[in-house]
C-alpha cells in the first residue's frame, strides 16, 4: 500500500481495530508454539553463564593444589543446577548433572572446550624462510596479539596472513606445517593482492578514515582513481579468508572476525553457511556516520558487517557511531539491541578488551626484571621518571606529549632538573612519505627542547626510536611516576593497563587521553585530558607530579581493581557468550517468523478450487521496491507508484479468469488506483478501503454519510507548517485523510518533529474531534473487509462459496488484521504446538466465522472510547473515526485451513501465515498462478 512506515496519517477509522494490540509477540496460528516451557531471559542466561565460566576457572585454580579425593566437594552446584543449551537442546532445560557420564563418572570439562576461530588479518607469529622448506617462527607483537594471549577458555585456532609471499607449494605447505604446531592456520596472498588490499584499501583508505585523519590532500585523486582496484582487491582478500575458514571449520565452532581489514568476512562467512556462529569484533574506532558516509562503498561494509550475528567495539561511543550509521546510510531500524533489517537482528555492543594482567605482575618477581629496574633506578635517582610509550603514528598524539611537556618545563623551572621523560616511540610504515615527516618532525622537538633545557650531563627527554623486549618493558613500568598517554584518537590504548598492572607497589599517576577508548573504562582514577590542549596537558603534569601519596592510591586502586578484573581472558569468555546467547535468541526468534511460501503448494490448491479470491496489497508488493534513502527519484516514485511492468501479463491473465476475483487493497488515493489500473478487470479499494469501485463501474465510499470534515482545515495549517519546518518532508491531503511523510528527512530530526506535531495535535485542532492518529503505514480492518467482500459478492451475484483465499501485501503489524480476518479457527483439540509446513485441513463453518467477527467486533468497541498512537513510524496519518455495521460479506466464506494463504511481504516479523523476501517473488507467484488456471 502507498503509506510508508515514516508517515503520520490522519483518517477515518470506522471502528478503531488499527489501534488495537496484541500482547506478546505476533505471529500466526500455525506458526506459535504456546506449550513451550518458558526459556529463560537473555540476562538470566548471560548469568548463568558468567557463573559456569567462574566455576571452570576455580575448578581448574584448584585441582592442581588439592589431592584428587577432594577434587569432587568443589563441584555441588553444577549438578544439581539448571541451565539452557542452544542448537538442538535449544528449549530443553536440562540438568548441569551431564558432566557425569553413565557410570556416575566425572568427565573432564575442560576436555570439551568450544571451538574458537579466531580470523585476523596477521597470525600471531612472524615467519622467516630458511631454505626451501624450512621456516622459523617468532612471535609478534601487537594489541590483539597480547589481548589474547591470555585465553585459555577456548580450544583456539588462530588464521590470518603470515606476513610473508610465498609462491611456490612447497614453501606453502612446510609454513603450514610448522604453524600448525603454534595453533595457527595461513591464508596465502600474493604481492599484487597484498599491496592493493592491505596497503591500499585498509591503510590508506580505511584506517585514516576510522581515526578521522582523511586522505591526504596530495594523494587524493590518484586515491579516487585507484580506488575501485583497491575495493575489489579488498573483497578479494576477504574471499580468500573465507575460503580457509570454511576448509576448516566444524560444526558448532565460533568464527570470531578481527578488525577492519575483514569487514567483508562475515558476509562472506554466512553467504556459504547461514548457520555459523559469526562474530565481528573492531580494534579501531568506529567513526561518526557523517565520516563513514564519504566512502563510496559505505553501504557494502555496513551491510557486510551487519551479516554477522554479534558485532563488537570497545566502547560504546563506537557502537552508538555504527548504529547511527546503519540508521542513516541504510535507513536501517536502530534498536537499543542492535540494528534490525526486516527481522533479522545483529546485536551491537561494547566490550572493552583488556591484557593478561597476570603476565605483568608476575614478571616482576622475575630477576630479569629486578636487574632492569635496579639499573633504571640507579640511573634517575633523585628524578620523578614521566614515561610514554606508543608507536610512532600520526593518531598516537607524540608532538602534542612533548609540547606539552616543554610547556610544563617553561612554567616549572623549579621541575627542570627532577623530571625525566622517556618516551618509547616504536617505528612503523617507515617507507610512507606522511610518516617519515612525523618522525623528522618529533627528532627536531626532542632536539629542541633537550637543547634548551638539557645540561652536559642531563636531558629533559629520553627518546628511543625503538621497541623494548617485554622485561625492559615491565622493568620501566614499575619504576615511572607518571605514565603519559596523549593519543588523538585511540581504539583503546592497552600501554595504560600495562602500565597500571605494574604499579601496585609505586602507585603512579596516569595521564590519559580522552580520546582514547581506555578512557571510558580508567577515566575515574586517571586525569583525563585533552592532548589538543597543550596547556591542560602541561597542567595535568604539573598537578600529577605533585599529587598527595593518598589520592594517588585511591585512583591506582581503582584502575588496577578494573584492569586484574576485565582481563582478555574474560573479554574473549564475555564476547564468545554473548555470541552464544545471541544465536540462541535469533533461534528463538526464528521460531516467530513465518516460512517461506510454499509456492508450489499454493498454486496446486488454487488449480483445484473454483471460486477464488485474491486480496493484492501495492506498494512495495506489486510496485518495484524504492530506495529507503530517498537516492534518485525513490521519494517522487513512493508518491506516485507505478504497477511492474512484468506484472502487467500475469495480472491480466488472472482478472480475465472467471473463476478470480482480484481485489487491490491500498492506501493510496484513488486517482493513483485509476491509473495503474483502469485496464484490468478487478476491484480496486482506495484509501484504506474508504472508497471501493469494480474498473468497470464508478466510485463509492463505505464511509458514513454523516462524518464531520471540518477539521481538515486546522490540521492541513498544522502539516504545512511541520512540512516547512522538516527538510524533505511532504504532506498529502486526501478526501477522508491527511498524511504528513517525514521518511526522507533526517531519522532523529524527524522523529522529534513529529512527537512535537502529535502533541499540537492531540492539545489542539483534533482534542475534540472524532479522530485517529495512526502511526506508520495504512489501516486495513476487519468491518472495512467484510464491508467490501459483501459488496463484491452482490456485484457479482456470487451463489458459489469462496473456497480459497491468497492474501498478500507489506503490511506493518498492527495492520495486518486482514490477515487474521480470513483465519479459519482451529478446532481446541488440534495441539498449539502443531507447526505444519502447509496448515492442518480443518473446515469452519460460515457460523464459526461470523463468531469470529462478533468478537473482534466486541473487542474493539471496548477501545473505541481512548484515543492510541504511537511514534514509532515515519508517517502520521489523519483519519476520521466512527464505527460502521458488519456486513454479510464473510457469510460467502467456506475455506479449509490449507485452502487460505495469507502472505507478508519483505517483512519477517508478521501475523501472516507465510512471507516472500521481495516483490520479486511476488512476481513468481502470480506468473505460476496465471499458468495453472
Amino acid at each position: 500500500m502507498s503509506i510508508s512506515s515514516q508517515e503520520i496519517c490522519i483518517l477515518p477509522n470506522k471502528n478503531n481495530l488499527a489501534l488495537l494490540q496484541t500482547n506478546g509477540m505476533p505471529g500466526n496460528l500455525y506458526n506459535i508454539c504456546s506449550n513451550l516451557p518458558a526459556t529463560p531471559t537473555r540476562l538470566e542466561r548471560l548469568l548463568r553463564d558468567r557463573e559456569l565460566r567462574k566455576y571452570s576457572k576455580c575448578l581448574n585454580d584448584c585441582e592442581a593444589e588439592l589431592p584428587s579425593s577432594t577434587q569432587d566437594c568443589f563441584s555441588p552446584d553444577l549438578e544439581t543446577s539448571t541451565c539452557w543449551f542452544n542448537d538442538e537442546e535449544l528449549l530443553e532445560p536440562v540438568s548441569a548433572s551431564r558432566s557425569l557420564n553413565d557410570d556416575g563418572e566425572r568427565l573432564d570439562l575442560r576436555a570439551s572446550k568450544q571451538r574458537l576461530l579466531v580470523v585476523a588479518n596477521r597470525l600471531p607469529v612472524s615467519a622467516v624462510r630458511h631454505g626451501e622448506d624450512s621456516w622459523q617462527l617468532e612471535m609478534s607483537v601487537g594489541g590483539l596479539v597480547t589481548a589474547l594471549l591470555g585465553v585459555k577458555e577456548f580450544d583456539t585456532r588462530w588464521i590470518g596472513w603470515a606476513g610473508v609471499n610465498v609462491p611456490d607449494e612447497i614453501g606453502q605447505k612446510a609454513l603450514a606445517k610448522a604453524l600448525d604446531e603454534k595453533r595457527c592456520i595461513p591464508v596465502f596472498l600474493d604481492e599484487e593482492v597484498v599491496h592493493q588490499y592491505y596497503n591500499g584499501y585498509c591503510n590508506n583508505i580505511l584506517w585514516p578514515l576510522f581515526h578521522y585523519i582523511g586522505l591526504p590532500q596530495e594523494d587524493r585523486l590518484a586515491t579516487t582513481r585507484s580506488f575501485q582496484s583497491q575495493f575489489d582487491a579488498y573483497k578479494k582478500a576477504n574471499q580468500l579468508f573465507a575460503d580457509v575458514v570454511n576448509e576448516h571449520y566444524e560444526e558448532g565452532d565460533v568464527v570470531w572476525c578481527h578488525d577492519y581489514h575483514l569487514m567483508f568476512l562475515p558476509k562472506c562467512l554466512k553467504e556459504r553457511n547461514s548457520k555459523m556462529k559469526v562474530g565481528w569484533f573492531l580494534h579501531t574506532p568506529f567513526p561518526s556516520s557523517e565520516i563513514h558516509r564519504m566512502l563510496p562503498s559505505r553501504l557494502e561494509l555496513l551491510r557486510s558487517v551487519l551479516a554477522a550475528d554479534l558485532v563488537g567495539f570497545h566502547t560504546y561511543d563506537y557502537a552508538r557511531h555504527f548504529v547511527s550509521a546503519c540508521t542513516r546510510i541504510l535507513g536501517l531500524e536502530g534498536t537499543p539491541e542492535g540494528v534490525e533489517d526486516q527481522g533479522k537482528l545483529t546485536r551491537i555492543a561494547a566490550f572493552p578488551v583488556g591484557i593478561d594482567s597476570e603476565r605483568f605482575i608476575k614478571a616482576l618477581e622475575l630477576p630479569e626484571v629486578q636487574d632492569h629496574m635496579k639499573v633504571l633506578k640507579q640511573r634517575f635517582a633523585g628524578r620523578k621518571v614521566m614515561l610514554g610509550v606508543d608507536r610512532l603514528d600520526m593518531i598516537k598524539g607524540i608532538p602534542q606529549k612533548i609540547l606539552a611537556f616543554e610547556k610544563f618545563l617553561e612554567e616549572n623551572p623549579n621541575w627542570r632538573n627532577k623530571v625525566v621523560l622517556l618516551q618509547i616511540a616504536v617505528p612503523t610504515r617507515t617507507d610512507v612519505p606522511e610518516y617519515q615527516k612525523l618522525t623528522s618532525q618529533v627528532h627536531e622537538i626532542v632536539g629542541r627542547i633537550n637543547g634548551r633545557f638539557g645540561s652536559l650531563t642531563a636531558v629533559p627527554i629520553h627518546h628511543l626510536d625503538r621497541s623494548l623486549d617485554f622485561h625492559e618493558l615491565c622493568a620501566l613500568y614499575a619504576v615511572t611516576d607518571v605514565a603519559l598517554v596523549t593519543s588523538l584518537r585511540d581504539g583503546m590504548n592497552l600501554v595504560s593497563y600495562e602500565y597500571v598492572a605494574c604499579q601496585e607497589s609505586k602507585k603512579g599517576v596516569l595521564i590519559l587521553s580522552e580520546f582514547a577508548g581506555a578512557a571510558q573504562s580508567l577515566g575515574a582514577g586517571a586525569i583525563l585530558v585533552n592532548p589538543w590542549n597543550v596547556t591542560e596537558v602541561a597542567s595535568s603534569i604539573g598537578y600529577a607530579l605533585n599529587m598527595p601519596a593518598d589520592e594517588r592510591e585511591k585512583r591506582h586502586h581503582h584502575n588496577f581493581k578494573h584492569v586484574i578484573s576485565h582481563t582478555a581472558q574474560e573479554w574473549a569468555a564475555t564476547f564468545v557468550s554473548e555470541l552464544n546467547v545471541t544465536i540462541v535468541e535469533a533461534q528463538l526468534r526464528t521460531r516467530q517468523i513465518p516460512p517461506p511460501l510454499p509456492i508450489e503448494v499454493a498454486v496446486d490448491r488454487y488449480s483445484c478450487s473454483n471460486n477464488r479470491l485474491l486480496i493484492l496489497g501495492f506498494n512495495a508488493t506489486l510496485t518495484e521496491p524504492v530506495d529507503t534513502l530517498g537516492r534518485k527519484d525513490s521519494q517522487i516514485n513512493e508518491w506516485e507508484p507505478k504497477l511492474r511492468p512484468d506484472l502487467q501479463e500475469p495480472l491480466r491473465k488472472l482478472c480475465d479468469d472467471p473463476k478470480t476475483t482480484v481485489l487491490i487493497l491500498s492506501g493510496s488515493a484513488r486517482n493513483v488506483l485509476d491509473d495503474n489500473f483502469s485496464d484490468y478487470n478487478l476491484w480496486l479499494a482506495a484509501e484504506n478501503g474508504m472508497f471501493l469501485r469494480v474498473t468497470t463501474g464508478d466510485w463509492m465510499t463505505t464511509m458514513p454519510e454523516n462524518l464531520s470534515m471540518e477539521w481538515v482545515d486546522s490540521v492541513k495549517n498544522v502539516f504545512e507548517y511541520f512540512t516547512d519546518r522538516t527538510p524533505r518532508s511532504q504532506f498529502e491531503v486526501r478526501e477522508t485523510s491527511l498524511i504528513w511523510n517525514y521518511k526522507y528527512s533526517d531519522v532523529e530530526f524527524g522523529r522529534l518533529q513529529a512527537r512535537d506535531l502529535l502533541q499540537h495535535l492531540w492539545t489542539g485542532p483534533i482534542s475534540n474531534a472524532s479522530l485517529d492518529v495512526v502511526q506508520g503505514r495504512r489501516s486495513v480492518e476487519g468491518a472495512a473487509i467484510d464491508r467490501i467482500l459483501g459488496e463484491i459478492v452482490h456485484n457479482k451475484g456470487m451463489k458459489e462459496p469462496i473456497d480459497y483465499v491468497l492474501c498478500i501485501g507489506h503490511f506493518l503489524t498492527k495492520d495486518e488484521d486482514i490477515y487474521t480476518f480470513f483465519e479459519p479457527e482451529l478446532p481446541s483439540e488440534v495441539p498449539a504446538s502443531v507447526r505444519p509446513q502447509v496448515p492442518t485441513q480443518v473446515r469452519t463453518s460460515t457460523a464459526g466465522s461470523r463468531a469470529a467477527l462478533l468478537l473482534k467486533q466486541n473487542s474493539m468497541s471496548a477501545v473505541e472510547q481512548n484515543k492510541s498512537y504511537s511514534i514509532d513510524g515515519d508517517t502520521l496519518h489523519l483519519m476520521v473515526t466512527d464505527r460502521i455495521s458488519f456486513q454479510e460479506g464473510s457469510s460467502v466464506l467456506d475455506l479449509q485451513a490449507n485452502d487460505y494463504f495469507s502472505c507478508s511481504v519483505a517483512r519477517k516479523r508478521s501475523n501472516s501465515r507465510y512471507r516472500l523476501q521481495s516483490s520479486d517473488e511476488v512476481v513468481t507467484l502470480l506468473r505460476e498462478l496465471a499458468d495453472h488456471r
